[in-house]
């Protein structure tokens, strides 16, 4: 597996990717997902096999009061690929680029039901903050996790 930094010209295999992984209507609207990947304040990570992407993460960060926060938007990968460590990966290398944006803190929402998502953010350090009834739909409702990104002190 290779992982790399998003380019433009890979904006039709994503959306493929977020087509397979998500339906209408919890699925992002193109000209959102657009917008997501093109911003100044984001990092799109892909993940390919043999040339072929087979998933992706964006992370998006924002200042705010107590200074720079990220935001996982989405990750996603296909099923054939899924167990693999790719998730992972992905999620080590959307840190990275929030470390890199001085983002002190971590947060993604995930699927209350998403068992498998919950034990990789749980793996990866991510801590339960709370929940929020009815996040994707009605009765579908998103458990919130974060994350502290350790200050790089290297000198």
């Amino acid at each position: 597996m290779e992982y790399r930094r998003y380019k433009p010209e890979d904006f039709a295999d994503l959306y493929a990717i977020e087509e397979v992984c998500f339906q209408p209507p919890f699925r992002f609207k193109r000209r959102y997902m657009q917008r997501l990947v093109d911003a100044a304040n984001s990092a799109t990570w892909i993940a390919e096999a043999d040339g072929a992407m087979t998933g992706f993460a964006i992370v998006e960060w924002t200042q705010g009061i107590r200074g720079v926060s990220a935001y996982i938007e989405t990750i996603e990968i296909l099923p054939d690929h899924r167990r693999r460590g790719v998730g992972n990966e992905l999620m080590r290398l959307v840190e990275s680029s929030a470390r890199e944006a001085k983002a002190l803190v971590m947060w993604l929402h995930v699927d209350a039901k998403n068992e498998g998502a919950k034990r990789m953010y749980e793996s990866q350090g991510y801590e339960f903050y709370g929940k929020e009834d009815d996040f994707y739909a009605p009765g579908q409702g998103a458990l919130i996790y974060k994350k502290s990104l350790a200050v790089n002190t290297e000198v």
